[in-house]
Protein backbone atom coordinates (compact mmCIF):
# COMPACT_ATOMS: atom_id res chain seq x y z
CA UNK A 1 0.00 0.00 0.00
CA UNK A 2 2.79 2.32 0.75
CA UNK A 3 4.60 1.49 -2.56
CA UNK A 4 1.07 2.68 -4.38
CA UNK A 5 0.75 5.30 -2.63
CA UNK A 6 4.41 6.40 -3.26
CA UNK A 7 3.44 5.63 -7.02
CA UNK A 8 0.25 7.40 -6.92
CA UNK A 9 1.95 10.40 -5.56
CA UNK A 10 4.72 10.16 -7.76
CA UNK A 11 2.21 9.44 -10.86
CA UNK A 12 -0.08 12.93 -9.80
CA UNK A 13 3.43 14.77 -9.44
CA UNK A 14 4.36 13.72 -13.32
CA UNK A 15 0.67 14.57 -14.33
CA UNK A 16 0.61 18.50 -12.91
CA UNK A 17 4.28 18.57 -13.97
CA UNK A 18 2.64 17.42 -18.03
CA UNK A 19 0.12 19.48 -17.72
CA UNK A 20 2.07 22.22 -16.93
CA UNK A 21 4.50 21.20 -19.93
CA UNK A 22 1.31 21.35 -22.18
CA UNK A 23 0.21 24.69 -20.91
CA UNK A 24 3.62 26.33 -22.05
CA UNK A 25 3.93 24.53 -25.02
CA UNK A 26 0.40 25.37 -25.95
CA UNK A 27 1.16 29.73 -25.08
CA UNK A 28 4.19 28.94 -27.54
CA UNK A 29 2.47 27.71 -30.18
CA UNK A 30 -0.24 30.29 -29.84
CA UNK A 31 2.57 33.33 -30.16
CA UNK A 32 3.92 30.99 -33.11
CA UNK A 33 0.70 30.94 -35.00
CA UNK A 34 0.10 35.01 -33.43
CA UNK A 35 3.81 36.01 -35.55
CA UNK A 36 3.34 33.67 -38.52
CA UNK A 37 -0.27 35.61 -39.25
CA UNK A 38 1.42 38.78 -38.20
CA UNK A 39 4.66 38.20 -40.78
CA UNK A 40 1.76 37.06 -43.54
CA UNK A 41 -0.40 40.39 -43.39
CA UNK A 42 3.08 42.32 -43.43
CA UNK A 43 3.42 40.78 -46.08
CA UNK A 44 0.23 41.45 -47.86
CA UNK A 45 0.84 45.01 -47.24
CA UNK A 46 4.35 44.71 -48.62
CA UNK A 47 2.74 43.62 -51.95
CA UNK A 48 0.14 46.05 -51.71
CA UNK A 49 2.42 48.82 -50.89
CA UNK A 50 4.89 47.67 -54.14
CA UNK A 51 1.84 48.05 -56.63
CA UNK A 52 1.23 51.38 -55.51
CA UNK A 53 4.52 52.69 -55.77
CA UNK A 54 4.38 50.36 -58.87
CA UNK A 55 1.48 52.57 -60.51
CA UNK A 56 1.93 55.94 -58.77
CA UNK A 57 5.86 55.95 -59.49
CA UNK A 58 5.39 57.34 -62.86
CA UNK A 59 2.67 60.49 -61.59
CA UNK A 60 5.46 62.12 -59.26
CA UNK A 61 6.87 64.00 -61.39
CA UNK A 62 3.85 65.44 -63.01
CA UNK A 63 2.34 65.99 -59.06
CA UNK A 64 5.28 68.01 -58.56
CA UNK A 65 5.48 70.19 -61.34
CA UNK A 66 1.86 70.40 -60.69
CA UNK A 67 3.07 71.48 -57.00
CA UNK A 68 5.20 73.69 -58.67
CA UNK A 69 2.73 75.58 -61.01
CA UNK A 70 -0.27 75.73 -58.61
CA UNK A 71 2.23 77.88 -56.25
CA UNK A 72 2.78 80.46 -58.34
CA UNK A 73 -0.69 80.37 -59.26
CA UNK A 74 -1.50 80.75 -55.78
CA UNK A 75 1.32 83.40 -55.59
CA UNK A 76 -0.32 85.71 -58.44
CA UNK A 77 -3.65 85.13 -56.99
CA UNK A 78 -2.65 86.16 -53.53
CA UNK A 79 -1.22 88.99 -54.45
CA UNK A 80 -4.31 90.10 -56.02
CA UNK A 81 -6.64 88.85 -53.58
CA UNK A 82 -6.80 92.61 -51.80
CA UNK A 83 -7.80 94.17 -55.30
CA UNK A 84 -10.43 91.87 -56.50
CA UNK A 85 -13.81 93.87 -54.63
CA UNK A 86 -12.40 97.18 -56.96
CA UNK A 87 -13.42 96.66 -60.68
CA UNK A 88 -10.16 97.33 -62.26
CA UNK A 89 -7.76 94.16 -60.72
CA UNK A 90 -4.10 95.54 -60.26
CA UNK A 91 -1.36 93.53 -62.24
CA UNK A 92 1.99 94.75 -61.81
CA UNK A 93 3.96 94.88 -65.34
CA UNK A 94 2.69 93.99 -68.64
CA UNK A 95 -0.85 92.90 -68.64
CA UNK A 96 -0.15 90.86 -71.84
CA UNK A 97 2.50 88.96 -70.18
CA UNK A 98 0.58 88.61 -67.25
CA UNK A 99 -2.07 87.13 -68.78
CA UNK A 100 -0.31 85.00 -71.79
CA UNK A 101 1.42 83.27 -68.25
CA UNK A 102 -2.08 82.73 -67.18
CA UNK A 103 -3.80 81.35 -70.51
CA UNK A 104 -0.39 79.07 -70.08
CA UNK A 105 -0.67 77.64 -66.47
CA UNK A 106 -4.81 77.45 -66.61
CA UNK A 107 -3.92 75.26 -70.15
CA UNK A 108 -1.59 73.35 -68.03
CA UNK A 109 -3.92 72.59 -65.28
CA UNK A 110 -6.13 71.65 -67.51
CA UNK A 111 -3.93 69.24 -69.34
CA UNK A 112 -3.14 67.60 -65.61
CA UNK A 113 -6.67 67.59 -65.01
CA UNK A 114 -7.57 65.30 -68.39
CA UNK A 115 -4.70 62.60 -67.63
CA UNK A 116 -5.66 62.49 -63.96
CA UNK A 117 -9.80 61.63 -65.30
CA UNK A 118 -9.97 61.29 -68.82
CA UNK A 119 -12.71 58.96 -68.83
CA UNK A 120 -14.88 61.36 -66.49
CA UNK A 121 -14.63 64.71 -68.96
CA UNK A 122 -16.19 61.73 -71.90
CA UNK A 123 -18.65 60.27 -69.27
CA UNK A 124 -19.86 63.73 -68.10
CA UNK A 125 -20.30 64.97 -71.38
CA UNK A 126 -22.84 62.02 -72.37
CA UNK A 127 -24.66 62.19 -68.85
CA UNK A 128 -24.82 65.92 -69.74
CA UNK A 129 -26.49 65.05 -73.17
CA UNK A 130 -28.84 62.17 -71.37
CA UNK A 131 -29.76 65.03 -69.01
CA UNK A 132 -30.37 67.55 -72.24
CA UNK A 133 -32.51 64.51 -73.46
CA UNK A 134 -34.21 64.45 -70.35
CA UNK A 135 -34.81 67.58 -69.95
CA UNK A 136 -36.68 67.96 -73.40
CA UNK A 137 -38.48 65.20 -72.49
CA UNK A 138 -39.93 66.29 -69.47
CA UNK A 139 -40.87 70.01 -71.07
CA UNK A 140 -42.56 68.59 -73.73
CA UNK A 141 -44.65 66.13 -71.41
CA UNK A 142 -45.18 69.40 -69.20
CA UNK A 143 -46.69 71.32 -71.82
CA UNK A 144 -48.83 67.85 -72.74
CA UNK A 145 -50.12 67.71 -69.05
CA UNK A 146 -51.33 71.03 -69.32
CA UNK A 147 -52.81 71.02 -72.29
CA UNK A 148 -54.68 67.44 -71.09
CA UNK A 149 -55.27 69.62 -67.99
CA UNK A 150 -57.07 72.10 -70.15
CA UNK A 151 -58.79 70.31 -72.30
CA UNK A 152 -60.50 68.03 -68.80
CA UNK A 153 -61.40 71.06 -67.36
CA UNK A 154 -63.12 72.09 -70.37
CA UNK A 155 -64.94 68.77 -70.76
CA UNK A 156 -66.09 68.65 -67.10
CA UNK A 157 -67.29 72.49 -67.63
CA UNK A 158 -69.14 71.00 -70.70
CA UNK A 159 -70.53 67.47 -68.85
CA UNK A 160 -71.29 70.23 -65.95
CA UNK A 161 -73.88 72.58 -68.12
CA UNK A 162 -75.27 69.47 -70.04
CA UNK A 163 -76.12 67.64 -66.74
CA UNK A 164 -77.33 71.09 -65.10
CA UNK A 165 -79.96 71.63 -68.47
CA UNK A 166 -80.94 67.77 -68.29
CA UNK A 167 -81.74 68.62 -64.48
CA UNK A 168 -83.83 71.59 -65.77
CA UNK A 169 -85.34 70.09 -68.14
CA UNK A 170 -86.60 67.27 -66.01
CA UNK A 171 -87.49 69.73 -63.14
CA UNK A 172 -89.33 71.52 -65.85
CA UNK A 173 -91.45 68.64 -67.10
CA UNK A 174 -92.17 67.22 -63.77
CA UNK A 175 -93.19 70.84 -62.27
CA UNK A 176 -94.43 72.81 -64.80
CA UNK A 177 -92.61 75.95 -66.76
CA UNK A 178 -94.67 78.38 -63.97
CA UNK A 179 -93.45 77.00 -61.00
CA UNK A 180 -89.83 77.16 -62.03
CA UNK A 181 -89.41 80.07 -63.58
CA UNK A 182 -90.31 81.17 -59.63
CA UNK A 183 -86.91 78.66 -58.89
CA UNK A 184 -84.55 81.30 -61.37
CA UNK A 185 -86.74 84.73 -61.27
CA UNK A 186 -88.54 86.32 -58.39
Amino acid sequence: EKNLAKLEKKAEENLIMLCEEKERQQEKLCKLQHEILLRESEQKLDDALDKQMEVLSPLVPICERFKEQYKSFAVSLDATRHELPIKNIHIEGDVLTYLDELQKQLTITQELLTEVMPSCSEESAEVCGVLKDVKEVSQELDKDLQRSFTQVQNLAFEVSKEVSLHNQRICEENHGLDVVKHWYFD
